[in-house]
């Protein structure tokens, strides 16, 4: 049996690797919505293995939660990226300049 504590470990290594792919590459915005998305598969994986391990259905249904807002954001990210694209030909980070205040 996988005890919880082999969850957790990889939970924490998800978190720690987008993390990293955050900082790492600031050059590519379809990189860093997908790092965004894998943190939080990270954080969804450590709340279904709390709530595996206590025997209470709440974290599940909070990751359905997560899972709905996660959709939206990526909907909405992707949407932004082509509009952005659509005007700059151009999806690197360091172009778009022009949204600062």
């Amino acid at each position: 049996m996988i005890a919880l504590s082999d969850f957790l470990i990889l939970g924490a290594l998800l978190f720690s690797l987008s993390v990293a792919g955050i900082f790492l590459n600031r050059k590519n915005i379809i990189i860093i919505l997908m790092c965004v998305e894998l943190m939080l598969l990270a954080v969804n994986l450590n709340f279904v293995a709390f709530s595996h391990y206590s025997g209470d259905i709440a974290g599940q249904i909070f990751v359905f939660f997560i899972l709905t807002v996660a959709a939206a954001e990526a909907a909405i990210g992707l949407a932004i990226l082509v509009v952005l694209f659509r005007n700059k030909h151009t999806i690197n980070v360091a172009k778009l300049n022009e949204l600062k205040g």
